[in-house]
């Protein structure tokens, strides 16, 4: 698990079952993509690092951090330079072995951006462009399948899914009568307990 704050980095071990903490030299001007009270949340865990999609509050735009858990530290990742920051409906997400940016461009179009060579701006590619429909709205993307599909989330409230070349296959509700909706995540099952301080838990 880690923490972000203002001037340092708190650092969760299961194992040792306590927080380290690293004190930045400088401050992480980093907040929410959604609001600038809010530290961003994992979005994507990759090739040793746990990455977010933040706002930087200093230049104003967006970018991609991540943190190395082997280094421990904190780099930072450009987005495409044709990346428009007043879009605010967007995420991160590994597509196909690559780090991805999927971003709601309009009510009706998403696209889906790939960075092919990591840490290198220039190597981001928008491989697809996806298409939603009159009863598809605000459509956020989860996963790719071992197949290839393309799996997403309609307004928390149900699953979209389209072919690796983009097609629209199908949409299913899965909490059709809530307003609010749930979010997804993806995990990754373990047979590690977290620590507690009952000896037998």
């Amino acid at each position: 698990m880690v923490l972000v704050s203002y001037v340092y980095l708190g650092i969760f071990s299961l194992r040792a079952n306590a927080w380290n903490e690293i004190v930045s030299p400088t401050h992480l001007p980093f907040c929410s993509k959604s609001s600038p009270f809010v530290y961003p949340l994992v979005e994507s865990v990759f090739n040793g690092a746990i990455h977010w999609l933040a706002f930087n509050y200093d230049t104003h735009e967006y970018l991609v951090v991540a943190f190395e858990l082997v280094e421990r530290k904190l780099v930072e990742i450009p987005l495409p330079d044709d990346f428009d920051h007043g879009y605010t409906v967007c995420g991160l997400w590994v597509c196909r072995g690559f780090l991805s940016l999927w971003v709601m461009v309009d009510e009706d179009t998403v696209d889906i951006w790939v960075m092919k060579e990591y840490k290198v701006q220039s190597s981001w590619t928008k491989t697809l462009v996806l298409t939603t429909y009159d009863t598809i709205h605000n459509v956020s993307l989860v996963c790719c399948t071992t197949s290839g599909d393309i799996v997403g989330t309609d307004s928390r409230t149900g699953l979209v899914r389209y072919d690796e070349e983009g097609e629209f296959l199908e949409h299913t509700y899965y909490c059709k009568d809530s307003r609010n909706g749930f979010r997804l995540a993806m995990y990754t099952e373990s047979l590690l307990s977290l620590p507690s301080d009952n000896e037998e838990a």
